[in-house]
């Protein structure tokens, strides 16, 4: 009975221990790389900087997308999406500034996609899925900016009729 006691004292400082480093651990980081001009020659050197995940923001675009995926001249079903971008906080109320811009722009992208193809069959496979938020980060990033780093493509379905 006396030795159990040593045992039970190192099992709980072990588990507060290990309790409290969790507790405490320091934010995660994500890295991106920015262009820097070097005064010498006139250089360009991409260099890897260090963001605080802390900063980065989720902007839910408010309504949902609606796609007609088109067969033999005819809707033979509709796509219904919800997306989100994730960009910095400082840069959230110009995602929202050009909100319509960035409809229009994701609206067109969705339905390049679904004329493709690309609503048909498994339409949630992972290359589908990867290949089509591609498409709308580079749609984005046009209509405001290197900020944006990430689509987050947060519901989506498909209605036959």
């Amino acid at each position: 009975m006396g030795a159990l006691l040593p045992i039970v004292l190192v099992v709980l400082g072990v588990g507060l221990g290990a309790g409290a480093g969790f507790a405490l651990r320091p934010a995660p980081v994500d890295k991106e790389t920015t262009e820097v001009k070097l005064p010498e020659n006139n250089v360009e050197v991409k260099v890897a900087v260090e963001v605080p995940q802390s900063e980065l923001s989720y902007v839910k675009i408010n309504n949902q997308f609606v796609v007609p995926v088109i067969k033999q001249d005819r809707v033979s079903a509709l796509v219904v999406l919800s997306l989100s971008l994730e960009t910095l906080a400082s840069e959230t109320s110009a995602v929202y500034d050009r909100e319509p811009k960035l409809r229009d722009a994701f609206l067109q992208v969705l339905f390049d996609h679904a004329y493709l193809g690309g609503f048909d069959g498994v339409y949630t496979a992972s290359p589908a899925m990867e290949s089509l938020r591609r498409s709308l980060l580079a749609s984005a990033r046009k209509v405001v900016g290197e900020n944006i780093s990430d689509i987050l493509i947060t519901d989506i379905v498909r209605q036959d009729i």
